[in-house]
């Protein structure tokens, strides 16, 4: 299993858990098991073109998928997964 870190705004699609588990190869496969326990929740990662979103920060193990293989990197058992909207603000 896969352990996947849930964003506070996503959390209503996940029963209110901060985490949960699944599974899948891939990024991508990892997302479409996740729609399927919780429906919705492909709609709010990815575009209509199925490709993450620009404001969607994906990480395995603490690597940014973008500096791996995007939503094709390879997943294992035991990885961890954190999906971190991107905080846009003011100056500093």
């Amino acid at each position: 299993m896969i352990k996947v870190r849930i964003p506070t705004p996503l959390r209503s699609m996940t029963g209110g858990k901060g985490e949960v588990e699944s599974t899948g190869g891939t990024i991508q496969e990892l997302i479409d098991n996740l729609d399927s326990s919780h429906p919705g929740l492909k709609d709010r990662l990815c575009d209509e073109r199925g490709e993450v979103r620009r404001f969607i920060n994906i990480y395995v193990n603490e690597e940014d998928i973008r500096f791996l293989t995007g939503k094709h990197t390879p997943l294992k058992d035991g990885d961890e997964v954190s999906i971190v909207p991107a905080i846009a603000g003011g100056s500093l």
